[in-house]
């Protein structure tokens, strides 16, 4: 049986111990029921009490496309509910072929040290490595990677989660050494409050993971593999990767646009996937499309973005990013998104987060919108550490409270993603309703468009309702969210493979009671936390401002929100 090691930041102790009543928990599952059983729901998020759970999907490590994603949860800074974020890169698949199902870090370590865990096959060891203090992500995985090797894999955070900013995200290695971030939450900082600077994973020389039935297993996992490398969204995506739905975003009315006044973007065009690609292979050099960010993931949204002389600015340069530090900022050249997208990942902070916050900034009169300049100096506060770069890198609730604005664009304390609420109102209600907060990745209607009038307000509350079922699945079992057409379509897909690997019994329909029960944990748990029914809401602008250019407002009735609810 895989096993759960526990480290201890205080004592600086590692046990390892398994569990039975996990075996069928894996993703946001798992982080989900540990927080659950261990974590006080009333305690500090960045207090001794809280703790990190590491732990990759189900379907980890197998041939399967875009399946080891990682899920890291624990309780939020920003929300003060559950949380759970994820993403992908290589650990997931590592730190399953170690024969781990889970990291648990507690604790607190009172000695100012900078410490380093340390995973491979001969065992678990906690590494003092103050060279690493305050040390920007890149040049953090660089040094790790010159240190253990270019194969490891890497969680680590950015000098934002270890001064205990309330945006900070965990920065992930992919294939390639690029970064990918599990940014939602602020779960960086409850990391490196702790004193952990990097997780470093090394599977070599490790055996074989073990299959119930790996034939059947093999089976099912080449069928879903080719049915996903042919389905068009596929394609679409290794061109123009997440960015190719900015277009429809801004057709929908729904483009966050300077601190979300406005839902749509002159130069919208400017910042689509289309001219994202069109650049990329302009300039050529390091710049490169249909990147995975997994070994073996066919879907392959990444992409390298090259400044004019062919050398790498960012990546990856996604759909969330270019919204929030693109039109959300007054910005209409990608270039401008990608130097302020790298600044962000070095400090090791949530890109969407960070976008609201100088939004709000520049709103409140701290910036102009569309200067890089102003935009930079804010980011560089925050790498100083002044007062005012706290303020910003604590996320948008606390940027508006400090500045005074009624203009906050957050739910349960997290800020929105790229989607305004009043043009997409399924994604209003998974705002309000999940455990989440305004979470894109928790329930996302985008998708469903064309069956949902966006801007209606009937069926919005079922819809929220099963796609939060469904995705929260797809993170228990540590798929990417990209994955989901053959698996929506044929869920039978989902419980062979489940079945094959592990021995279980799930059909097609009994499947997604996965992620039935993870919300009801995950909903009981911020009840617990005193997240009450009443702050199933958003802030009360959008229920009277209208948007243009649909001028719309959120309007659902509380009915209807209530239909959201998983119980």
């Amino acid at each position: 049986m895989q096993k759960i090691v526990r480290v201890d930041m205080s004592t600086k102790t590692i046990k390892n111990e398994t569990k039975d009543e996990y075996k069928m928990l894996g993703g946001r599952a798992l982080t989900s029921r540990i927080t659950y059983d261990e974590v006080e729901p009333n305690c500090e998020p960045l207090g001794i009490k809280n703790k990190v759970i590491i732990a990759p999907g189900l379907l980890s490590g197998t041939i399967l496309s875009s399946a080891s994603r990682i899920s890291i949860g624990g309780k939020s800074p920003l929300t003060n509910g559950i949380k759970e974020a994820n993403c992908g890169g290589v650990s997931g698949t590592k730190i399953t072929k170690c024969g781990i199902k889970a990291i648990i870090i507690e604790g607190k370590s009172c000695d100012n040290n900078c410490y380093v865990l340390k995973i491979n096959k001969d065992g678990i060891s906690l590494i003092e490595q103050n060279n690493l203090k305050y040390l920007g992500t890149y040049e953090t995985t660089a040094k790790l990677r010159e240190m253990y090797g270019d194969n490891v894999g890497i969680l680590c955070v950015g000098p934002a989660g270890e001064r205990g900013l309330r945006a900070a995200a965990v920065a992930s290695n992919d294939p390639f050494g690029e970064l990918k971030f599990a940014a939602r939450g602020g779960m960086g900082a409850v990391m490196g409050s702790k004193g952990l600077k990097a997780i470093v994973v090394d599977d070599e020389g490790t055996g074989p993971i073990d299959f119930y039935n790996k034939d059947e297993f093999m089976r099912i996992a080449k069928d879903f593999n080719k049915q996903l490398a042919v389905d068009p969204r596929s394609k679409n995506n290794q061109k123009f990767g997440t960015a190719g739905i900015v277009k429809a975003v801004n057709a929908l009315g729904a483009l966050p646009t300077k601190n979300f006044r406005f839902g749509s973007w002159e130069f919208a065009e400017e910042l689509s996937g289309e001219k994202l690609y069109e650049t990329v292979m302009k300039r050529g050099g390091r710049g490169k499309t249909g990147i995975p960010c997994m070994n073996g993931c066919v879907i392959r949204c990444s992409n390298v973005y090259p400044d004019e002389n062919g050398e790498c600015i960012v990546s990856t340069l996604q759909y969330e990013n270019i919204a929030l530090l693109g039109s959300n900022l007054g910005f209409d050249n990608l270039d401008s998104v990608a130097r302020l997208n790298r600044e962000i990942n070095d400090l090791g902070l949530d890109a969407i987060e960070t976008g609201c916050a100088l939004g709000v900034a520049l709103e409140e009169g701290l910036g102009q919108f569309g200067d890089e300049a102003s935009c930079m100096a804010l980011l560089n506060e925050i790498r100083k550490n002044t007062v005012l770069g706290r303020v910003i890198g604590n996320g948008a609730l606390i940027t508006g409270k400090v500045l005074g604005s009624c203009r906050i664009p957050v739910a349960k304390g997290q800020g929105f993603p790229g989607y305004d609420p009043r043009a997409l109102k399924g994604n209003g209600v998974t705002y309000a309703m999940s455990p989440m907060g305004a979470d894109h990745t928790a329930g996302n209607c985008f998708g469903a468009r064309n069956q949902v009038n966006p801007l209606g307000t009937e069926e919005q509350g079922q819809l929220s309702k099963g796609l939060q079922i469904k995705i929260t699945t797809l993170d228990c079992l540590g798929f990417c969210i990209f994955a989901r057409g053959p698996l929506f379509s044929n869920p039978s897909l989902l419980s062979g493979m489940v079945n094959a690997l592990w021995g279980s019994d799930f059909n097609e329909n009994t499947i997604w009671d996965m992620g039935i029960n993870t919300v009801k944990i995950e909903r009981k748990f911020n009840i617990e936390a005193g997240i009450s029914p009443a702050q199933d809401k958003l802030p009360e602008y959008v229920y009277y401002e209208k948007l243009p250019p649909m001028n719309s407002v959120f309007d659902l009735s509380e009915e209807e929100m209530k239909r959201a609810i998983i119980d």
